[in-house]
Protein backbone atom coordinates (compact mmCIF):
# COMPACT_ATOMS: atom_id res chain seq x y z
CA UNK A 1 0.00 0.00 0.00
CA UNK A 2 3.15 2.25 0.88
CA UNK A 3 4.18 1.67 -2.59
CA UNK A 4 0.99 2.41 -4.33
CA UNK A 5 0.66 5.60 -2.70
CA UNK A 6 4.40 6.87 -2.99
CA UNK A 7 3.78 6.18 -6.35
CA UNK A 8 0.80 7.90 -6.88
CA UNK A 9 2.49 10.83 -5.63
CA UNK A 10 5.21 10.72 -7.87
CA UNK A 11 2.67 10.29 -10.43
CA UNK A 12 0.74 13.75 -9.50
CA UNK A 13 4.11 16.08 -9.66
CA UNK A 14 4.92 14.60 -13.12
CA UNK A 15 1.56 15.26 -14.62
CA UNK A 16 1.33 18.42 -12.57
CA UNK A 17 5.08 19.27 -14.17
CA UNK A 18 3.76 17.68 -17.28
CA UNK A 19 1.32 20.13 -17.88
CA UNK A 20 3.27 23.27 -16.96
CA UNK A 21 5.74 21.94 -19.85
CA UNK A 22 2.99 21.46 -21.99
CA UNK A 23 1.35 24.81 -21.55
CA UNK A 24 4.09 26.88 -21.90
CA UNK A 25 6.40 25.27 -24.84
CA UNK A 26 2.65 24.71 -26.74
CA UNK A 27 2.12 28.63 -25.89
CA UNK A 28 5.76 30.11 -27.37
CA UNK A 29 5.14 28.08 -30.32
CA UNK A 30 1.65 29.23 -31.09
CA UNK A 31 2.96 32.70 -30.44
CA UNK A 32 5.92 32.47 -33.19
CA UNK A 33 3.23 31.13 -35.51
CA UNK A 34 1.26 34.19 -35.38
CA UNK A 35 -1.48 32.85 -33.40
CA UNK A 36 -2.40 35.92 -30.70
CA UNK A 37 -1.47 35.61 -27.14
CA UNK A 38 -5.00 36.70 -26.27
CA UNK A 39 -6.29 33.52 -28.40
CA UNK A 40 -3.50 31.12 -26.53
CA UNK A 41 -3.97 32.95 -23.31
CA UNK A 42 -8.04 31.92 -23.48
CA UNK A 43 -7.05 28.42 -24.98
CA UNK A 44 -3.78 27.06 -24.94
CA UNK A 45 -3.38 27.97 -20.83
CA UNK A 46 -6.72 27.87 -19.85
CA UNK A 47 -7.30 23.97 -21.51
CA UNK A 48 -3.93 22.98 -20.69
CA UNK A 49 -4.43 22.74 -16.95
CA UNK A 50 -7.38 20.42 -17.79
CA UNK A 51 -4.40 18.21 -19.76
CA UNK A 52 -3.75 16.00 -16.50
CA UNK A 53 -7.86 14.93 -16.45
CA UNK A 54 -7.61 14.43 -20.22
CA UNK A 55 -4.47 12.31 -19.78
CA UNK A 56 -6.12 10.45 -16.84
CA UNK A 57 -9.28 9.63 -19.14
CA UNK A 58 -7.49 8.59 -21.63
CA UNK A 59 -5.45 6.26 -20.10
CA UNK A 60 -8.41 4.72 -18.15
CA UNK A 61 -10.21 4.34 -21.62
CA UNK A 62 -7.44 2.70 -23.06
CA UNK A 63 -7.71 0.17 -19.49
CA UNK A 64 -11.13 -0.55 -20.65
CA UNK A 65 -12.37 1.78 -17.50
CA UNK A 66 -15.10 3.61 -18.44
CA UNK A 67 -15.91 4.12 -14.54
CA UNK A 68 -12.38 6.10 -13.86
CA UNK A 69 -12.64 7.99 -17.28
CA UNK A 70 -16.32 9.20 -16.82
CA UNK A 71 -15.97 9.54 -13.07
CA UNK A 72 -12.67 11.69 -13.44
CA UNK A 73 -14.52 14.44 -15.32
CA UNK A 74 -17.91 14.40 -13.90
CA UNK A 75 -16.00 14.56 -10.00
CA UNK A 76 -13.13 16.73 -11.78
CA UNK A 77 -16.53 19.37 -12.76
CA UNK A 78 -17.75 19.14 -9.45
CA UNK A 79 -14.63 19.55 -7.39
CA UNK A 80 -13.52 23.08 -9.95
CA UNK A 81 -17.45 24.28 -9.24
CA UNK A 82 -17.39 23.35 -5.05
CA UNK A 83 -14.51 22.47 -4.01
CA UNK A 84 -12.16 25.29 -6.31
CA UNK A 85 -14.26 28.42 -6.35
CA UNK A 86 -15.48 27.51 -2.58
CA UNK A 87 -11.59 27.46 -1.13
CA UNK A 88 -10.79 30.58 -2.71
CA UNK A 89 -14.44 32.42 -2.19
CA UNK A 90 -13.49 31.92 1.92
CA UNK A 91 -9.88 33.34 1.07
CA UNK A 92 -11.40 36.38 -0.78
CA UNK A 93 -14.70 37.67 -2.24
CA UNK A 94 -14.25 36.65 -6.26
CA UNK A 95 -15.02 39.86 -8.28
CA UNK A 96 -17.68 38.23 -11.24
CA UNK A 97 -18.83 39.73 -14.49
CA UNK A 98 -21.86 38.08 -15.27
CA UNK A 99 -22.11 39.45 -18.70
CA UNK A 100 -18.83 38.60 -19.78
CA UNK A 101 -19.35 34.91 -18.43
CA UNK A 102 -23.05 34.94 -19.56
CA UNK A 103 -21.92 32.59 -22.75
CA UNK A 104 -19.16 30.34 -21.70
CA UNK A 105 -21.94 29.40 -18.30
CA UNK A 106 -24.95 28.66 -20.71
CA UNK A 107 -22.33 26.10 -22.70
CA UNK A 108 -21.25 24.77 -19.54
CA UNK A 109 -24.50 24.03 -17.93
CA UNK A 110 -24.99 22.13 -21.73
CA UNK A 111 -21.57 20.36 -21.22
CA UNK A 112 -23.11 19.11 -17.32
CA UNK A 113 -25.26 17.45 -19.51
CA UNK A 114 -22.95 15.11 -21.90
CA UNK A 115 -23.64 11.89 -19.19
CA UNK A 116 -26.97 11.92 -20.29
CA UNK A 117 -26.03 11.55 -23.87
CA UNK A 118 -25.68 8.13 -22.98
CA UNK A 119 -29.41 7.65 -22.25
CA UNK A 120 -30.72 7.54 -25.88
CA UNK A 121 -28.03 4.90 -26.71
CA UNK A 122 -28.78 2.01 -24.09
CA UNK A 123 -26.66 3.52 -21.45
CA UNK A 124 -23.36 4.33 -23.50
CA UNK A 125 -21.45 6.88 -25.59
CA UNK A 126 -20.71 5.61 -28.83
CA UNK A 127 -17.89 6.86 -31.14
CA UNK A 128 -19.66 8.82 -33.61
CA UNK A 129 -21.10 11.08 -30.77
CA UNK A 130 -17.54 11.45 -29.56
CA UNK A 131 -16.69 13.06 -32.82
CA UNK A 132 -19.44 15.32 -32.29
CA UNK A 133 -19.03 16.44 -29.17
CA UNK A 134 -14.80 17.01 -30.20
CA UNK A 135 -16.48 18.90 -32.71
CA UNK A 136 -18.56 21.37 -30.44
CA UNK A 137 -15.36 22.08 -28.45
CA UNK A 138 -13.73 23.56 -31.88
CA UNK A 139 -16.42 25.36 -33.02
CA UNK A 140 -16.53 27.07 -29.15
CA UNK A 141 -12.94 27.52 -29.33
CA UNK A 142 -13.49 29.32 -32.72
CA UNK A 143 -16.07 31.59 -31.30
CA UNK A 144 -13.91 32.00 -28.33
CA UNK A 145 -11.27 33.04 -31.22
CA UNK A 146 -13.76 35.45 -32.76
CA UNK A 147 -14.88 37.13 -29.30
CA UNK A 148 -11.50 37.91 -28.39
CA UNK A 149 -10.56 39.52 -31.94
CA UNK A 150 -13.45 41.93 -30.54
CA UNK A 151 -12.48 42.67 -27.32
CA UNK A 152 -11.51 46.26 -25.83
CA UNK A 153 -7.60 46.98 -26.01
CA UNK A 154 -7.94 47.24 -22.28
CA UNK A 155 -9.38 43.70 -21.96
CA UNK A 156 -6.93 42.63 -23.91
CA UNK A 157 -3.83 43.86 -21.73
CA UNK A 158 -5.73 42.31 -18.70
CA UNK A 159 -6.22 38.94 -20.11
CA UNK A 160 -2.22 39.63 -21.47
CA UNK A 161 -0.88 39.78 -17.65
CA UNK A 162 -3.29 38.04 -15.72
CA UNK A 163 -3.79 34.65 -17.20
CA UNK A 164 -0.53 34.04 -19.16
CA UNK A 165 2.14 36.84 -18.22
CA UNK A 166 4.69 34.42 -19.87
CA UNK A 167 3.12 34.30 -23.13
CA UNK A 168 4.74 37.94 -23.75
CA UNK A 169 8.30 36.08 -23.58
CA UNK A 170 8.97 34.42 -26.75
CA UNK A 171 12.94 34.47 -26.15
CA UNK A 172 14.84 31.34 -26.83
CA UNK A 173 15.20 28.76 -29.27
CA UNK A 174 12.60 26.71 -31.07
CA UNK A 175 14.07 23.48 -30.19
CA UNK A 176 13.68 24.28 -26.69
CA UNK A 177 10.19 24.96 -27.01
CA UNK A 178 9.37 21.85 -28.75
CA UNK A 179 11.55 19.74 -25.93
CA UNK A 180 9.05 21.21 -23.62
CA UNK A 181 6.04 20.22 -25.38
CA UNK A 182 7.91 16.80 -25.86
CA UNK A 183 9.16 16.53 -22.71
CA UNK A 184 5.35 17.41 -21.08
CA UNK A 185 3.47 15.05 -23.17
CA UNK A 186 5.75 12.25 -21.62
CA UNK A 187 5.37 13.38 -18.31
CA UNK A 188 1.74 13.20 -18.70
CA UNK A 189 1.42 10.21 -20.47
CA UNK A 190 3.63 8.44 -17.38
CA UNK A 191 2.23 10.19 -14.71
CA UNK A 192 -1.28 9.67 -15.62
CA UNK A 193 -0.40 5.72 -16.37
CA UNK A 194 0.78 5.23 -12.72
CA UNK A 195 -1.94 7.48 -11.17
CA UNK A 196 -4.73 5.41 -12.55
CA UNK A 197 -3.01 2.09 -11.79
CA UNK A 198 -2.55 2.66 -8.68
CA UNK A 199 -5.39 4.58 -7.75
CA UNK A 200 -7.60 1.35 -9.61
CA UNK A 201 -5.31 -0.83 -7.56
CA UNK A 202 -6.18 0.69 -4.40
CA UNK A 203 -10.04 0.80 -5.04
CA UNK A 204 -10.09 -2.72 -5.70
CA UNK A 205 -8.32 -3.43 -2.16
CA UNK A 206 -10.20 -1.34 -0.02
CA UNK A 207 -13.26 -2.83 -2.07
CA UNK A 208 -13.97 0.62 -3.47
CA UNK A 209 -16.01 0.85 -6.90
CA UNK A 210 -13.81 2.14 -10.02
CA UNK A 211 -16.84 5.00 -10.38
CA UNK A 212 -15.74 6.08 -6.74
CA UNK A 213 -12.16 6.26 -7.31
CA UNK A 214 -12.90 8.58 -10.51
CA UNK A 215 -15.16 10.51 -8.76
CA UNK A 216 -13.07 11.84 -5.95
CA UNK A 217 -9.29 10.41 -5.87
CA UNK A 218 -8.47 10.85 -9.40
CA UNK A 219 -10.54 13.58 -10.22
CA UNK A 220 -8.99 15.71 -7.53
CA UNK A 221 -5.59 14.63 -8.14
CA UNK A 222 -6.09 15.99 -11.73
CA UNK A 223 -7.93 19.09 -11.26
CA UNK A 224 -4.30 20.32 -8.98
CA UNK A 225 -3.70 22.65 -12.06
CA UNK A 226 -6.53 24.51 -11.43
CA UNK A 227 -6.78 24.46 -7.67
CA UNK A 228 -3.34 26.46 -7.90
CA UNK A 229 -4.11 28.57 -10.80
CA UNK A 230 -6.79 29.86 -8.75
CA UNK A 231 -5.05 30.31 -5.55
CA UNK A 232 -2.13 32.11 -7.35
CA UNK A 233 -4.97 34.25 -8.90
CA UNK A 234 -6.65 35.17 -5.32
CA UNK A 235 -2.64 35.66 -3.87
CA UNK A 236 -2.56 38.60 -6.70
CA UNK A 237 -5.96 40.01 -5.91
CA UNK A 238 -7.18 38.84 -9.51
CA UNK A 239 -9.89 36.41 -8.36
CA UNK A 240 -12.36 36.73 -10.63
CA UNK A 241 -9.69 34.82 -13.14
CA UNK A 242 -10.70 32.10 -11.31
CA UNK A 243 -14.23 31.97 -12.34
CA UNK A 244 -12.89 31.59 -16.15
CA UNK A 245 -10.43 29.06 -15.48
CA UNK A 246 -13.05 26.91 -13.60
CA UNK A 247 -15.95 27.47 -16.43
CA UNK A 248 -13.17 27.10 -19.51
CA UNK A 249 -11.58 23.74 -17.99
CA UNK A 250 -15.39 22.25 -17.10
CA UNK A 251 -16.27 23.11 -20.89
CA UNK A 252 -12.91 20.90 -21.66
CA UNK A 253 -13.55 18.51 -19.36
CA UNK A 254 -16.92 17.53 -20.82
CA UNK A 255 -16.96 17.97 -24.30
CA UNK A 256 -12.90 17.57 -25.28
CA UNK A 257 -11.97 14.70 -22.67
CA UNK A 258 -15.30 12.34 -23.06
CA UNK A 259 -15.36 13.45 -26.54
CA UNK A 260 -11.90 11.89 -27.33
CA UNK A 261 -12.29 9.06 -25.07
CA UNK A 262 -15.58 8.18 -26.60
CA UNK A 263 -14.37 8.23 -30.01
CA UNK A 264 -10.86 5.99 -28.91
CA UNK A 265 -13.77 3.38 -27.30
CA UNK A 266 -17.52 3.77 -26.76
CA UNK A 267 -18.42 4.87 -23.33
CA UNK A 268 -20.19 2.43 -20.83
CA UNK A 269 -22.18 4.94 -18.66
CA UNK A 270 -22.47 3.60 -14.82
CA UNK A 271 -26.17 4.41 -14.07
CA UNK A 272 -24.91 5.93 -10.78
CA UNK A 273 -23.12 8.52 -12.74
CA UNK A 274 -26.65 9.26 -14.76
CA UNK A 275 -28.71 9.61 -11.79
CA UNK A 276 -26.59 10.95 -8.81
CA UNK A 277 -23.92 12.45 -10.11
CA UNK A 278 -24.67 13.99 -13.31
CA UNK A 279 -27.47 15.94 -11.44
CA UNK A 280 -25.01 17.17 -8.51
CA UNK A 281 -22.85 18.40 -11.39
CA UNK A 282 -26.27 20.03 -13.24
CA UNK A 283 -27.88 22.07 -9.68
CA UNK A 284 -23.88 23.06 -9.21
CA UNK A 285 -23.34 24.67 -12.54
CA UNK A 286 -26.39 26.33 -11.75
CA UNK A 287 -26.19 27.64 -8.60
CA UNK A 288 -23.52 29.65 -10.53
CA UNK A 289 -25.91 31.73 -12.26
CA UNK A 290 -27.59 33.27 -8.78
CA UNK A 291 -24.66 33.17 -7.26
CA UNK A 292 -22.87 35.58 -9.94
CA UNK A 293 -25.88 37.56 -9.88
CA UNK A 294 -25.67 38.17 -5.92
CA UNK A 295 -23.63 41.33 -5.70
CA UNK A 296 -21.39 40.85 -8.60
CA UNK A 297 -19.38 38.41 -6.38
CA UNK A 298 -19.11 35.06 -4.73
CA UNK A 299 -19.06 36.63 -1.20
CA UNK A 300 -17.33 34.06 1.69
CA UNK A 301 -20.66 32.86 2.51
CA UNK A 302 -21.50 30.95 -0.81
CA UNK A 303 -18.10 30.40 -1.24
CA UNK A 304 -18.37 28.26 2.33
CA UNK A 305 -21.63 26.79 1.42
CA UNK A 306 -19.91 25.75 -1.89
CA UNK A 307 -17.15 23.87 0.14
CA UNK A 308 -19.58 22.34 2.39
CA UNK A 309 -21.27 21.12 -0.22
CA UNK A 310 -18.37 19.11 -1.51
CA UNK A 311 -17.85 18.00 1.53
CA UNK A 312 -21.04 16.49 2.08
CA UNK A 313 -21.09 14.81 -1.61
CA UNK A 314 -18.12 12.95 -0.87
CA UNK A 315 -19.08 11.87 2.20
CA UNK A 316 -22.25 10.56 0.51
CA UNK A 317 -20.47 8.74 -2.02
CA UNK A 318 -18.39 6.67 0.60
CA UNK A 319 -21.21 5.76 2.73
CA UNK A 320 -23.28 4.36 -0.85
CA UNK A 321 -19.73 2.85 -1.83
CA UNK A 322 -19.29 4.75 -5.27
Amino acid sequence: MFVLLLVILVSLGAITLGAEFLVRGSSRLALRAGVSSLFVGLTVVGFGTSSPELGASLTATLRQSSDVALGNVVGSNIFNICLILGLTALFKPIRVQIAAVRRDLIVAVGAALVPWLALPFAGYIPRPVGFVLVALLAAYVAAAYRSARKAGADDVQLIEQELAPSLRQVRGAVARDIAFVVLGLGLLVLGSRGFVDSAITIARQFGWSELLIGLTLVSAGTSLPELFTSLVAMKRGNTDIAVGNVIGSNIFNSFGIVGVCAAVSPQVVNASLTMRDTPVLLLATLALVPIMRSGGQISRIEGGLLLGAYVAYVIVLFSMGG
